[in-house]
């Protein structure tokens, strides 16, 4: 590994003869089976030794995070200094980030224990339920235990626990969504949904006070009350063609706004796509859909669509052991993450459209509705290519035909009036 990395004789000596050969050979070439560049490789290396000598690592044992940032603090500050000042924040975060990676593939990074309020294993026990009871996805058990674990760190502090709970804590609670965290109607609705259910659930354990669960009155959200939100279809092309370029990252950003705008996916669908959901000889494309577990939906693909993709998978992806299509593009290689995906579409779509609140993938899954509305097809066709299992979900995108509104107010009632 050493006699690639390195051209001198010198450095190559050097490298070898450091502690922990064995351990640092390993992890170099974990990193390079993910897709590590050259340059890539020879920082991590150098690294490596820098790690070692500021962490004594000679020695066996777990370390923790804080030893990490001590370490780093002491070789940002060391003199004679062989950076600017200006970089000390980059090389501090460069050897926390080499760091820590470096030690938890070595299983020697003391796991961090996050603490959590007392009442924690109760929000264990209700996702549990979720899961195996009710059946829910996984990503509303994690919404749902994700908001009632925040309300539970704030409300059973010190000695209260679930029995001092009140009605007025809870409508506190659901007030402050909107006053102070500035949620719609409707998010705040679904908040007061989710707190119900988990008091429902817990009543029937005896961990509160009977009644609170009937007490809890979400807010009234009116029907369509929200209309989809979405850029109009010109401005869709115009960012898909924005991303023909040349550069890896509009390579792999344009067969994901693709995605976006032609099939209307979720961001965990587009996250979740595997190479073996693309099927080259019937030009078939699956997708394994969010809020129907178990359920997967089958779309032709499309040449443009087919092209891009293609074009991602043999210029920058580069060969590794994720089956996930769409990765970073930065070592250490991972299957790219849902914030991830937001940050491209924002990015690229916030200086293009104006005038539009959204800004995320979720946009381009209005847009691309509302598009086929003005084409002329069914609701029912309509929410076949979203994978709505309910036509009441895509009704609302009549009320943005604007044009189709426009007829009827154009209608000519002379002799009915």
């Amino acid at each position: 590994m050493f006699e690639e990395l390195f051209k001198t004789e010198e450095s190559i000596k050097r490298y070898r003869e450091a502690p922990l050969l064995e351990s640092r050979l390993r992890y170099l070439a974990h990193c390079a089976a993910n897709g590590t560049t050259h340059g890539g490789l020879k920082q991590i290396a150098h690294g490596q030794l820098v790690i070692i000598s500021s962490l004594n690592l000679h020695q066996d044992g777990e370390i923790s995070r804080k030893q990490i940032e001590r370490a780093a603090e002491r070789w940002v500050s060391r003199k004679p200094r062989h950076h600017a000042a200006k970089d000390s924040a980059a090389t501090r975060v460069r050897f926390v980030s080499q760091a820590t990676h470096w030690l938890q593939f070595l299983d020697r990074l003391s796991p961090t224990v996050i603490p959590r309020h007392p009442h924690g294993a109760v929000v264990d026990e209700y996702a549990a339920f979720m899961a195996q009871e009710k059946g829910l996805s996984p990503l509303t058990i994690h919404t749902s235990g994700g908001r009632v674990d925040e309300f539970l760190d704030r409300f059973c502090k010190g000695d209260r626990n679930l029995h001092d709970i009140t009605i007025m804590d809870i409508d506190h609670a659901i007030t402050q969504k909107g006053t102070q965290d500035g949620c719609s109607r409707a998010s705040i609705q679904t908040y007061a949904y989710i707190l119900r259910a988990f008091f429902r659930y817990a009543e029937g354990q005896r961990w509160c006070t009977p009644g609170l669960a009937a007490a809890i009155v979400p807010p009234r959200v009116y029907r369509n009350e929200m209309l989809p939100a979405g850029p109009a279809w010109d401005d869709v092309q115009r960012l898909c063609g924005n991303a023909e370029g040349d550069r890896p990252s509009d390579i792999r950003d344009r067969a994901i706004l693709l995605l976006f705008s032609v099939y209307a996916l979720r961001t965990s669908e587009v996250r979740r796509l595997r190479l073996e959901d693309l099927d080259w000889e019937k030009e078939l494309i699956h997708v394994r859909r969010t809020k129907q577990q178990q359920r997967t939906q089958t779309y032709p693909l499309t040449q443009p669509v087919g092209n891009a993709i293609i074009r991602y998978l043999r210029e920058v992806r580069p060969r590794c052991r994720y089956r996930e299509v769409f990765l970073s593009l930065k070592a250490p290689l991972a299957p790219i993450g849902n914030s991830a995906l937001w940050q491209i579409v924002s990015r690229r779509l916030r200086p293009l459209v104006t005038g539009i609140k959204h800004h995320g993938p979720h946009s381009l899954r209005h847009a691309c509705a509302t598009r086929l509305l003005g084409e002329g097809l069914s609701m029912k066709e309509i929410g076949d290519h979203l994978g709505h299992s309910n036509l009441a979900a895509t009704s609302v995108y009549a009320k943005v035909d604007i044009a189709g509104l426009r007829k009827v107010a154009d209608f000519n009632l002379e002799g009915l009036i």
